[in-house]
């Protein structure tokens, strides 16, 4: 099959999907799971390829296929870009499978779709929570980069992502990081006067637009997620854990400050306003509370939790900011250590294990040790560790080798609330682990990798549906042979000729 060229939408259909069984790949272990269905690790007999098999779940025949399963397949067939997980085909079982609802009515059977996908070792939530692992600044400006740049092209595309969070940023060991899980995704058409749902997004990473009630809304919500991303990996830890809808609007106007007809206008015209109203205004805190971050990542994480989110930055701003062309600048994916795999599913299992323990332990009066916490980025600005020396070694000095055993990778399964022990400190988060948001499973396609350039002709904010915009002003990485950067555009919005049909 002939790919579209970099950077453009691909259009044609795949030949193979569909066209083999299941049966051509041998599942080695289960690596998540969630409503939607369970993501396995697999090998391709023919090619001994490593993939990962996202099996779609048809318990309810009368709805037909899954709607998120639909738009999630539609979406990935068009997107081709090196930070976007790439959907590779789809296959079938025959039916060998029990249908347990139908299993009394009859017997019947049926057979199963799996959606295949490029196999990813991490996600860039389980990898933050091994325990004793640092992110250095470089890594973290490594990832924040490439995370942007896959949703600058979604965006450029008119695709919106609404389900960002650290769970569906895949990372394999060649440091790549990928969006997943497009099960939430949809197109979206600047002149459309349509409503969307509200009830997207995981709770801690939801912008307050749809906390409020808004049905009207753009890019704009996936880059307030990005905010909460990029504080989580400077802070080491989620900077707004709400327990329930009221708490977390208030947890972000404790943070961001409360609405006014200053810094959000249109704020008094949301539905659900009047009912989440401060009693009394609030200061602005991101820079007091955050005072330990350097001023140029203060001044991109303002900017991405802006209130207003027509004052919000565009993936493309954000790409442009000073943060990414400052010392320490960030580093080269392959220049980064490698782990052993992180799979979510098999952390929970993990904590289901301690937490049996803890309660045993707590019977027989024995003290055990508390879970670990987050460790904030290590903050030298000069040359990358020297502990990294050799492809193997962790980030941290306390570390050491990796050790195997249970993991915690996730291909687009929700993070819900844990029902182990807190993962932070007590000082810290005290609701525990993530909230569950929809049951979501998984999502995959990939691509060519842009030019991040500030480069003569480049259009800033303003998206068009001719040639893939430019980002940013240079090359991604130090010392990676792509050419000068050029002088800097002027910021803007998102516009972009519309896809006709939404879904």
């Amino acid at each position: 099959m002939a790919l579209a060229a970099p950077g453009q939408l691909n259009t044609e259909v795949l030949p193979s999907y569909g066209s083999r069984s299941v049966d051509c790949f041998e599942k080695l272990e289960q690596i998540g799971e969630g409503t939607y269905g369970q993501v396995y690790m697999a090998k391709d007999n023919k090619t001994g390829e490593t993939v990962a098999l996202k099996k779609i779940r048809m318990d309810n025949e009368k709805e037909g296929f899954p709607i998120t399963a639909i738009r999630e397949i539609k979406i990935l067939k068009k997107l081709d870009h090196e930070n976007i997980v790439r959907l590779k085909e789809i296959v079938t079982s025959t039916s060998t499978e029990k249908d347990e609802q139908n299993s009394q009515e009859g017997g019947k059977f049926k057979g199963g779709i799996y959606m295949v996908f490029e196999y990813m070792d991490h996600d860039l939530t389980g990898l933050s929570d091994r325990p004793g692992l640092r992110f250095t600044i470089p890594q973290i400006k490594c990832y924040m980069k490439q995370l942007l740049s896959g949703l600058h092209y979604c965006h450029a595309f008119q695709v919106l992502h609404r389900d960002i969070k650290g769970s569906n940023l895949l990372i394999d060991n060649e440091g790549k990081l990928k969006l997943a899980d497009f099960g939430l995704a949809r197109f979206f058409a600047t002149d459309h006067g349509g409503n969307l749902t509200n009830r997207v997004i995981t709770l801690w990473y939801r912008p307050p637009e749809l906390l409020l009630g808004a049905t009207k809304y753009g890019p704009a919500v996936d880059m307030w997620s990005v905010g909460c991303i990029f504080a989580e990996l400077l802070n080491g830890k989620p900077i707004l854990p709400g327990k329930n809808e009221p708490e977390q609007i208030n947890k972000i106007f404790e943070l961001c400050g409360s609405p006014d007809e200053i810094n959000w206008p249109e704020a008094s015209k949301t539905p659900w306003y009047s009912n989440f109203k401060p009693s009394r205004p609030l200061k602005r805190r991101i820079r007091d509370n955050f005072r330990h971050f350097d001023r140029h990542a203060l001044d991109l994480l303002d900017n991405l939790l802006a209130l207003d989110p027509n004052k919000r930055w565009t993936a493309k701003q954000a790409l442009d900011a000073e943060y990414f062309w400052t010392d320490p600048l960030p580093c080269d994916p392959k220049s980064l250590p490698k782990y052993e795999s992180s799979h979510e599913f098999q952390t929970k299992k993990k904590r289901q294990q301690q937490r049996q323990n803890e309660e045993q332990a707590k019977r027989q009066k024995i003290q055990h040790p508390q879970q670990h916490a987050r460790l904030p980025p290590i903050q030298n600005v000069g040359q990358a560790p020297s502990h990294w020396h050799g492809s193997n070694h962790p980030i941290n000095n306390a570390q050491g080798t990796v050790s195997s055993g249970p993991s915690h990778h996730h291909y687009g399964k929700p993070r819900g609330p844990p029902t182990g022990p807190n993962r932070y400190p007590s000082s810290g988060n005290q609701s525990g682990g993530y909230p569950n948001r929809g049951n979501q499973v998984g999502g995959y396609s990939g691509g060519p990798y842009p030019a991040h350039g500030r480069g003569p002709g480049s259009q800033v904010g303003g998206y068009s549906s001719g040639q893939y915009p430019a980002q940013g002003r240079g090359p991604p990485y130090v010392g990676s042979g792509m050419p000068v950067p050029g002088p800097r555009g002027a910021p803007g919005g998102y516009t972009g000729p519309p896809q006709g049909r939404n879904y």
